[in-house]
This record gives structure tokens, sequence and C-alpha cells, in this order.
């Protein structure tokens, strides 16, 4: 049976509980997110595993940090492991529409299916779903909330600071 931790964070989006699968982050939620598990599948409070963790989600809110280097325990289908992988290639500050991301991952008519894999993303902010658009260049989707997902893509673009986030 794996050991599950979970801790819970500050962060200018409201508070992130961090959930590690035998030591190694899975899960970041945000309160109010689409798709969150029930409490109960959190594991033990403990926030031994999530030092490095912490410290590069600190050093992304104050603007010094712009691409994460973490060892994820990511689970789901083999689409969604190669969705969530080129979602980390999208470069910070930058977006790509899911057409976008279906092309570059061979599969031109799947943007839907993008979509689907892109909302299921278990590490939000870390695997920055927020970077994916809709075609025509408007927010769509994201299951943190679009309010959330406007002003990450501000605070990455350099036309909001992170105090102005709340």
């Amino acid at each position: 049976m794996p050991a599950i931790q979970h801790t819970v964070v500050d962060s200018p989006y409201d508070p992130l509980t961090l959930v590690a699968v035998d030591g190694v982050l899975s899960r970041v939620h945000m309160t109010g997110q689409r798709h969150r598990p029930p409490e109960e599948t959190f594991g033990e409070p403990d926030p031994r595993p999530f030092g490095e963790a912490i410290r590069q989600l600190d050093a992304y809110f104050a603007g010094e940090l712009t691409e994460f280097d973490l060892p994820l325990n990511l689970i789901g289908t083999d689409f969604q492991l190669r969705v969530w992988e080129e979602l980390c290639r999208i470069p910070y500050g930058e977006t790509r529409t899911y057409g976008e991301l279906a092309e570059l991952l061979g599969k031109p008519s799947a943007s839907r299916a993008v979509g689907l894999a892109n909302g299921k993303n278990p590490v939000g902010i870390i695997v920055p779903c927020h970077r994916v658009i809709g075609a025509g260049g408007g927010l769509t989707g994201y299951g943190g909330g679009l309010d959330r997902k406007q002003r990450l893509l501000a605070f990455e673009s350099g036309t909001a600071e992170p105090a102005a986030l709340f």
C-alpha cells in the first residue's frame, strides 16, 4: 500500500494542497477546484515530502522561477501523460491552443481530447495547464476557475504582480 501524505501551503491563488505518493509529488489541488477528490484521499498531514516543491512554488510566485524541476508521480492514461508532458514544454509567459497541442502530439483532430486531458491535469501550476487557450485566443476551461487562469497568465506575462493577484 503506498504512503500518501499532504500539506497545505499559502499562495496568491488561495491555499494549495500538495499530495505525495511514496514521497513524490502527485497532486496539487486548489480550493474549489473541479475534479478535486475527497480530502480523505489526501493521506496523512506531513510536510516532510514537500520541501523542494514548496521552495519552487515560493520562487515561482515571487517571479524568480519560470520552470519547475521536480520529480512527479503522475497517474493517467498514456494519452494524458503525453499531453501533460507537452504542457511542460510551453514556455513561461506563452500560451498554446488546444489545436496546437493536438498538432504537436501528432493528432491534429484531437483538440477536444487534449482539452479533456488538460482538465484532468493533477498538478496544476507546476504542469502549466493554465497556458492553454481556445482557438480564438479566448480563455476556456480551467479546473481552478477562469479567474485564476486569467490571473496566472497576467502574472506570467508581467502585467500583474503576485500581490495584485488577491
